[in-house]
């Protein structure tokens, strides 16, 4: 990829995968630069990260995805990245794949790749339960906003800079990847995605329970139809600042 490209790792208490993961970042692709936010984590994740020698972001409290995100998206802007592309500190998402997201942004027109691990099928593919939660959110962004996407939920995705710019100035806080990719779309971003395969996390345990897993994807379709119904958000044209 030409130009600055950020890894954005986002971490909340994953000291037993991350030491991992950042060698395997810094390993598949040396040319990237590092930032791991931590999430008000209180075990050893902040202290692999100056290990590794990469840039760390230290929230002084568990503020959640969407205020980690927009806080490595801020510290992106800062730096002039030209393309960020995000990854979970659970070792979920393969630097190799991440750097196939970030080439399918490179090829294409595309704003935004997400990688969606459904399109070959290879991989960890999730539980039935959360499958079918995904599907009735593809329905409901393509319903919405006209965005095709198979996995509307996965954080493995590749920004240009209009985009994470634009999300560095305005994010939605509840449910961020199908809600963020929706106010792209709206916002007049091209959104996409591309063929990833994603691994069972390394260590730690997963946010979503089976019974979070049952009603998470009733809040979301909330959100979204909140969302749809907000005026447009608007990117910055090139060489313009949101501040």
């Amino acid at each position: 990829m030409k130009g600055r490209v950020v890894a954005l790792v986002l971490a909340y208490n994953e000291e037993g995968s991350l030491p991992g993961l950042l060698a395997e970042i810094a390993c598949e692709c040396p040319e990237w630069e590092t930032v791991v936010v931590s999430d008000g984590s209180t075990d050893g994740t902040e202290r692999c990260v100056r290990s590794a020698g990469a840039v760390l972001l230290a929230l002084p409290f568990n503020a959640g995805v969407a205020a980690a995100e927009q806080t490595g998206f801020l510290y992106a802007q800062h730096l002039g990245a030209d393309v960020v592309v995000r990854l979970d500190g659970d070792g979920q998402h393969p630097p190799s794949e991440a750097r196939r997201v970030v080439a399918a942004l490179e090829r294409t027109d595309a704003d935004v790749v997400v990688g969606s691990r459904f399109i070959d099928g290879d991989g960890y593919q999730s539980t039935l339960l959360r499958r079918g939660g995904i599907r009735w959110l593809s329905f409901l962004l393509r319903a919405l906003g006209g965005v095709r996407l198979t996995d509307p939920t996965s954080g493995l995705r590749a920004f240009r800079r209009r985009a994470f710019c634009l999300l560095a100035s305005v994010y939605p806080n509840g449910y961020p990847e199908p809600e963020s990719n929706l106010l792209m779309a709206r916002a007049g971003l091209r959104v996409t995605e591309a063929p990833v395969r994603m691994r069972s996390r390394d260590a730690g345990r997963s946010s979503l329970g089976a019974w979070t897993a049952l009603y998470y994807p009733v809040k979301v379709s909330f959100a979204l139809l909140v969302e749809a119904l907000r005026r447009p958000a608007r990117p910055a044209r090139d060489g313009e600042s949101r501040g």
